[in-house]
């Protein structure tokens, strides 16, 4: 199926019998505004939206399927184990000016979420350098490090009222290699609402370059 293609994908699933299923992965904004193949399902959720914030369009996305007899269930419930803990996971502990970045990114990243823009808030010293927004996480934080320098922490936590079926802030090692680049040295993640990708070589390639994984 190509992107966009809801019909056929509901078709698919209820013609091989199955009645749950659940989102995951990754579809960048930028690219599902450039490539979607929308069909009468696309157009048939677009009428329901009154924008195309992120967590609207999911609902829709999901009521869509709901309808057709196809419910959307959580992937984190049938693996919990990959959601962050709680406390370092990995790298130096955080120095007191880090914890504040940490504290000023938590909040920031609150507002972000309340407008539905996106997840991830990069500090440096106390200034906001970056927010995420249509460019997605990798790109937020390159903009940054090349902003603020060496030093920067990143920040990662759910929308409040989030629907946790879907959307779940992730992270994993190519986050970290995106952090290496510009030299960021802290990823301060919510606890139990974060899917840490790839978990055992996340945490071995933090220590490896000295990058502090916290949950919170």
């Amino acid at each position: 199926m190509k992107l966009g293609q809801a019909k056929g994908i509901l078709t698919a699933l209820k013609k091989a019998g199955v009645d749950r299923a659940v989102m995951a992965g990754g579809i960048g904004r930028a690219r599902s505004l450039r490539e979607a193949w929308p069909d009468a399902g696309a157009w048939a959720i677009a009428k329901r939206l009154r924008g195309f914030r992120d967590d609207e369009l999911l609902r829709a996305i999901a009521a869509y399927f709901e309808e057709g007899g196809v419910r959307i269930v959580a992937p984190t419930d049938f693996v919990k184990q990959v959601l962050a803990p709680k406390g370092l996971l990995a790298g130096p502990k955080l120095t007191a000016a880090q914890e504040r970045d940490v504290e000023i990114g938590r909040e920031v990243a609150l507002s972000l979420g309340k407008a539905d823009v996106g997840q991830t808030v990069v500090v440096k010293d106390g200034a906001v350098v970056a927010v995420e927004a249509v460019e997605g996480t990798d790109e937020a934080i390159r903009r940054g490090g090349h902003l603020g320098g060496k030093g920067a922490v990143v920040v990662k936590r759910v929308k409040p009222g989030q629907d946790l079926r879907f959307d779940l802030p992730a992270a994993g090692p190519v986050t970290l290699e995106v952090m290496r680049e510009v030299g960021a040295r802290v990823l301060a993640v919510e606890a139990g609402r974060t899917v840490l990708l790839d978990g055992p070589q996340l945490f071995k390639l933090a220590e490896r370059l000295g990058i502090s994984v916290v949950g919170m």
